[in-house]
């Protein structure tokens, strides 16, 4: 919790979660090998960074001491109590924090009734992950990757044409150095082509992946694009963004399944209408 208090503040108060979680990894002075560490498979979070998801939980520990807020468009901030364990020595505050998270723990259970031997953060985790929101997320990523390739590439295909691409071409041919298709994105006078590289996979993605895409762009155009249906490492998110090379973009399993939402690409949305008689008003 305390890199992630040492990053909002560097950061000049409030970040995006990209931007946190890379300035998280830096302050805590993460190793190569720490990064590349994801879930096994058969776990409740398989293939996906351990870094980045202990960050996730880092910041909701934050906002339930009241050390930090986040707003619905992802942005988190730091608040006053927040900062008053910046105005301490390290050891100290984390001492603070983990006598916070513990007060507010203890407190949380007692008053959700929860005695049983198992109740823990790790296990709030659980279940939390096992919300409706995940599970067709999970049920929309099994359909993901059982399909061909072919087909998973003509489906990008159609969610970069409902995003505002113009020209989506699917290439997919020998020799086409990894890039499997290129679309030209609009914005405002300009336009610049976009190639697109579809990886259909359960596990994570590395930095090498995102290297080799790169160079197969060299000569071709300097956007790239990278979509998933696994996760990227921290090292690929780091790589992605380094100072001095094209930047690509990365879309992994999380922000495919709200983009196939969003365009309603697969995915339904039922609006369910719930009406209440408001005893009180007739009062």
């Amino acid at each position: 919790m305390y890199p992630v208090l040492v990053s909002i503040e560097k950061l000049g108060g409030s970040a995006a979660i990209a931007e946190l979680d890379r300035t998280s990894i830096e302050v805590a002075d993460l190793t190569e090998e720490q990064l590349e560490e994801v879930f096994p498979d058969g776990a409740n979070h398989a293939g996906k960074s351990k870094v980045i998801y202990r960050l996730g939980w880092a910041r909701t520990h934050l906002r339930m001491i009241g050390a930090l807020v986040n707003s619905r468009q992802g942005v988190w901030a730091i608040t006053e109590q927040g900062r008053t364990f910046l105005e301490i020595e390290r050891p100290q505050a984390e001492e603070a924090l983990s006598k916070a998270w513990s007060e507010y723990w203890s407190k949380y259970k007692k008053e959700r009734h929860l005695t049983s031997p198992g109740d823990s953060a790790d296990q709030e985790d659980e279940d939390t992950a096992s919300n409706e929101g995940e599970s067709w997320k999970k049920r929309l990523l099994n359909v993901l990757r059982n399909m061909t390739p072919d087909a998973f590439e003509r489906l990008t295909q159609r969610l970069l044409r409902e995003a505002g691409f113009q020209n989506v071409e699917v290439l997919g041919k020998s020799g086409d150095g990894g890039i499997d298709g290129v679309g030209v994105y609009r914005v405002s006078l300009v336009s610049f082509p976009t190639y697109f590289q579809c990886k259909r996979v359960a596990g994570s993605v590395s930095a090498r992946v995102v290297r080799d895409f790169r160079g197969a762009m060299a000569g071709r155009g300097e956007k790239g694009l990278l979509v998933t249906t696994g996760t990227f490492t921290a090292s690929a998110k780091a790589e992605a963004i380094r100072d001095g090379a094209p930047p690509v973009d990365l879309v992994e399993a999380e922000d495919l399944c709200d983009l196939l939402k969003r365009y309603g690409l697969g995915v339904g949305v039922e609006t369910v209408e719930q009406v209440t008689v408001e005893d009180e008003f007739f009062g």
